[in-house]
C-alpha cells in the first residue's frame, strides 16, 4: 500500500513516502543525527511498511549506530518478528543501504538498492502497479545526481507515482530529512513535510517543499534596495500599508507578517521575496 526511498548522501539522510492510506508520515518515515566527539553526523534512514512495524525504524538506526550495516539491521529486527513475511523495510545508513520485502506482502511488492558517488538509496513499495514504480523511482533518483538532496527525494516519489504509485490510488505524502546543524533552529531537521489526506498527495508534497524553501531557505539572488527597485519596493509595500520609515523597516515589517524572515539581508531584498511582494500587489 505504500512506496517509498529512504537514502543518504553523506550529508543528508531521508525518506520520501506516498500511500494510499491516511497520514502514512506518522509511521513510514525515520532519520537519526548522531554525535561523536561532539561532532554531528549522520547515522542514517528508514521506513517501515506494508504491514507496518513502528518499532522496525528505530530498531534498525540502533543497529547503525551500534556501528553494524544495513543488511545486519534487517536481519536483527526481521529474525525476531513472527510476522516478518507481511512486512517491507528499507534501511540506509552512512556506508551500506539494504531493503527488505517478505514473502507474503501484497503484490506487486518489492525493492532495489544501490550506491554510487551521489549517495545510497533503498526503494520499495507494496501493492504497487507494478516493478516499474520502483524502476522509475530508481532512475530518477540516479538522474537528478547534482541536484539539493530533498529535491531528489521528492523526484523519485513523484516518477514512482507517474508510473503507477499505489495500485488503490493516492492519499496521503511525507518528506523527512535531517543534516547537521540544519533547520531554522540549526536542530538538523531540514525538512519535515506531511499531506496527510489529500488525492493528489505526491504533487501537494512537491508544492510544500517550494513553500518550506520559500519560507526557511536563506537570502538569494540579493538585489540592492536603491534606485528604480527601491521605489518600486516602497510603492508595493505602502500598498499593503507598510509606509513611513525606509524601505529596509519597512520591508522588515511586511516580511514578519509573511514569514518571510529567513530570507531577509542587509544587502536588500531576496530575489524570492520580491517575486512575492510583486504578486501579492499585482
Amino acid at each position: 500500500m505504500t512506496f517509498s526511498i529512504v537514502a543518504t548522501d553523506g550529508t543528508a539522510a531521508g525518506v520520501a513516502v506516498a500511500s494510499k492510506f491516511l497520514a502514512v508520515g506518522s509511521v513510514v518515515p525515520y532519520a537519526r543525527l548522531g554525535s561523536v566527539d561532539g561532532v554531528t553526523h549522520v547515522v542514517g534512514a528508514a521506513a517501515t511498511q506494508a504491514m507496518a512495524k513502528w518499532s522496525y525504524k528505530i530498531d534498525a538506526l540502533d543497529h547503525l549506530r551500534g556501528g553494524h550495516d544495513a543488511a545486519y539491521a534487517i536481519a536483527q529486527v526481521t529474525a525476531a518478528d513472527d510476522d516478518r513475511e507481511h512486512r517491507q523495510l528499507g534501511v540506509v545508513g552512512a556506508d551500506s543501504q539494504a531493503t527488505y520485502t517478505g514473502s507474503a506482502c501484497m503484490d506487486w511488492a518489492g525493492g532495489r538498492s544501490g550506491a554510487d558517488d551521489s549517495g545510497r538509496y533503498a526503494i520499495q513499495g507494496n501493492i504497487l502497479t507494478g516493478e516499474q514504480v520502483v524502476a522509475d523511482m530508481e532512475h530518477a533518483w540516479l538522474d537528478s545526481a547534482g541536484d539539493p538532496f530533498e529535491r531528489r527525494l521528492v523526484a523519485a516519489l513523484l516518477a514512482g507515482d507517474a508510473a503507477g504509485g499505489d495500485s488503490r490510488g493516492r492519499q496521503s505524502a511525507a518528506l523527512l530529512v535531517v543534516s547537521p546543524g540544519a533547520g531554522y533552529d540549526a536542530s538538523g531537521v531540514l525538512v519535515d513535510l506531511r499531506v496527510d489526506d489529500d488525492p493528489d498527495a505526491p504533487h501537494e508534497l512537491a508544492r510544500l517543499l517550494d513553500l518550506n524553501d520559500l519560507y526557511f531557505g536563506g537570502p538569494q539572488g540579493v538585489q540592492p534596495l536603491a534606485g528604480e527597485l527601491g521605489v518600486e519596493v516602497t510603492e508595493r509595500l505602502a500598498t499593503l500599508g507598510y509606509s513611513g520609515g525606509d524601505v529596509a523597516q519597512a520591508l522588515e515589517s511586511w516580511a514578519g507578517v509573511e514569514n518571510y524572515e529567513m530570507r531577509l539581508s542587509p544587502d536588500g531584498i531576496d530575489v524570492r521575496v520580491l517575486a512575492a511582494l510583486r504578486q501579492a500587489t499585482d
